[in-house]
């Protein structure tokens, strides 16, 4: 499995619009994270953006997974840009 980047951005008011998707969402996330796919997720101090690290074979599949997801299905995150990393420590 390779690494990779992802950066992304929130909507408009999404601390609020997420509220009825946030438990499925983190049980989502705790799923990814105990499969070792997740390594770590969150949103910048600013609620705007969001940046994650993951476990993939390749970037189609991790497009895939975060399409996937409750919340760029219902708009909460309204892009994304993924990278592959290398990770050197």
């Amino acid at each position: 499995m390779e690494k990779f980047i992802v950066f992304g951005k929130y909507c408009d008011d999404a601390i609020y619009k997420r509220e009825p998707y946030r438990e499925k969402h983190l049980n989502r996330l705790k799923d990814l994270k105990d499969s070792k796919i997740l390594v770590t997720l969150g949103p910048t101090k600013c609620t705007k953006y969001l940046f994650g690290i993951f476990n993939a074979n390749d970037e189609d599949e991790l497009r895939e997974l975060i399409q996937k997801d409750i919340y760029w299905q219902k708009g909460i995150w309204i892009s994304f840009q993924i990278y592959p990393w290398i990770q050197a420590f």
